[in-house]
């Protein structure tokens, strides 16, 4: 079978055969791998890539010395955490620039992303923290892509719905990250030990490539009874908008504006709390002082009448305007 290299491919071989440092060679080998098509043809050039790179990695780390970052160390922003994973070619870094002002890498071939990328997802008056891993695969996978991923209020799971394999591929995510005790939904018996059943969505990318929409009617006929699956488009935007909607909805969070006596609320940045939240929850947030010293709050809101006098046990709603009284 031919192997039928790709220019990036050759691109990729030239610049590793002119490297002078062990950070060149490393990069333009990991370029050949992700550039390099995966096939019986080119099995034994796979395995001469893979021992090249296990020895230029270490030779980088030995260049680096002990000390390396962790990529996983990703500090928290916005009102919640959203990470985008999925097999090779999805389009995931696509979504990221679609959904956020990030800016980056595209291109069309697979494993663009080798390091966590991030942006912000605005939606209304708050902001979501969307951050893009590298492809799963089995192969090449960091400890650390997990442990982001466990960390995740939600797990977008983003496939090429216009793939000829997308039914084999969106197994294959979810038996891969069961595998990893990362569950996109509850497994049937006990929980496996240090196993986490994450939120999620399945994205259907790329509808606006032809035979898209005949394959995602084939997908949610197959898996929409066990996963919650969207139709989106980074290219057009199609489905973008309900999508920050959804997220929304599915982080299980509300909103709460605070005013003082006398005075218009403070509508510039709300408070985000969990669903289920008390007005003493708030209080927390707002000044320790309202924790022990709170006398009552009025409430205006959509289940409340205007000025409503409420207690510290009282459950917020998303919108809710409190007024506290010391």
């Amino acid at each position: 079978m031919p192997a039928n290299l790709t220019p990036q491919y050759l691109d990729a071989e030239q610049r590793f055969k002119q490297a002078s440092t062990p950070a060149e060679r490393l990069s333009a080998l990991e370029d050949m791998w992700a550039t390099l098509p995966k096939h019986k043809g080119t099995e034994k050039l796979q395995a001469e890539i893979k021992k090249k790179l296990s020895l230029a990695r270490k030779e980088q780390q030995a260049k680096k010395g002990p000390k390396r970052l962790d990529p996983s160390n990703i500090p928290r922003e916005g009102a919640g955490r959203v990470v985008l994973t999925g097999p090779p070619n999805a389009g995931k870094s696509a979504l990221l620039k679609a959904l956020t002002r990030a800016e980056p890498e595209v291109a069309p071939y697979a494993f663009t992303t080798r390091e966590p990328q991030q942006g912000m997802i605005e939606w209304q008056d708050i902001q979501f923290q969307l951050i893009d891993l590298p492809a799963l695969s089995r192969q090449f996978m960091e400890p650390w892509v997990m442990n982001v991923i466990r960390s995740a209020d939600l797990l977008l799971v983003a496939v090429d719905q216009a793939s000829a394999g997308v039914l084999e591929e969106i197994e294959d995510a979810a038996a891969f990250l069961a595998e990893q005790k990362v569950f996109l939904q509850a497994p049937a018996g006990e929980m496996p030990r240090g196993g986490a059943v994450v939120p999620s969505l399945l994205l259907l990318n790329k509808m606006d490539l032809a035979g898209a929409g005949d394959n995602a009617t084939v997908v949610e006929e197959l898996f929409g009874g066990r996963f919650v699956v969207r139709r989106v488009s980074a290219e057009t935007g199609e489905g973008l908008e309900p999508l920050k909607d959804e997220i929304f909805a599915r982080l299980g969070i509300l909103r709460v504006y605070t005013k003082q006596p006398g005075k218009p609320p403070d509508q510039g940045r709300p408070y985000v709390l969990k669903i289920g939240s008390t007005v003493l929850d708030l209080c927390q947030m707002v000044h320790h002082d309202f924790v022990e010293h709170l006398a009552f709050a009025r409430v205006w809101g959509k289940h409340a009448f205007d000025g409503q006098r409420i207690n510290r046990d009282h459950v917020l709603a998303d919108g809710d305007v409190i007024e506290l009284h010391r």
